[in-house]
């Protein structure tokens, strides 16, 4: 199978993603992890996962392995790019608390805050939340309003334009679960551990038009 007719998982040395290529491979996709420029920029669709690492860190990472001009020709292209949890979401923003003055790609307006504390609130939120759709997007088609996904977080995103936040919870706060702008979709909760709800989201994902038009 050619890279062109895959969905890339990029490998930037941060985390395991095996979880995600086991959903996607489950809903019948075919998975290339990899770090490769070629391979990922020939790819059909392109994800970037399962950060478990804190944001300066990652941000190096993307850096060393010369990733950071791959992804932004990806997002040049429109190639269908999707980040998923609150680590990789944070890239495509400008900043994030976790790692002052370490600049994100800036791809889109935003930051990323830490979860503000309060009594009875547990940091890290582990656990099951609903989403509530102020601009549905694309990677919600068929997603009733309130269902519920699973989010592992003690930061939060922060979207600069109300315009591309396509879901919201709340959790000591009001946060930004979901974004869509172009062909670029993030999520802050995890697709891969949500159940049917998550694995519907990965569907449409999968679904949409590649670059080309394939």
């Amino acid at each position: 199978m050619r890279s062109e007719d895959m969905i890339a998982l990029i490998d930037y040395d941060a985390g395991n993603m095996k979880s995600v290529e086991k959903a996607l491979q489950l809903i019948g996709e075919d998975v290339l992890v990899t770090r490769d420029p070629k391979e990922i920029l020939a790819a059909d669709k392109v994800g970037v996962t399962r950060c478990w690492v804190v944001f300066g860190d990652a941000m190096e990472n993307l850096h060393h392995f010369g990733l950071v001009p791959v992804i932004h020709q990806v997002v040049q292209e429109q190639t269908p790019l999707f980040w998923e949890s609150v680590w990789d979401c944070s890239f495509c923003l400008e900043k994030s608390e976790e790692s002052p003055g370490v600049e994100g790609l800036g791809i889109l307006k935003g930051e990323i805050l830490r979860i503000p504390a309060a009594e009875g609130l547990k940091i890290p939120h582990m656990g099951w939340n609903n989403i509530r759709f102020p601009n549905k997007g694309r990677l919600f088609a068929g997603v009733p309003e309130d269902a519920y996904v699973y989010f592992v977080h003690s930061y939060y995103l922060k979207a600069q334009d109300e315009k591309i936040v396509t879901a919201t919870t709340e959790y000591g706060t009001h946060i930004h679960a979901s974004v869509e702008s172009g062909n670029l979709f993030a999520c802050q909760f995890h697709p891969e551990k949500s159940s049917h709800v998550g694995l519907q989201i990965l569907k449409n994902f999968a679904k949409l038009e590649g670059k080309g038009g394939r």
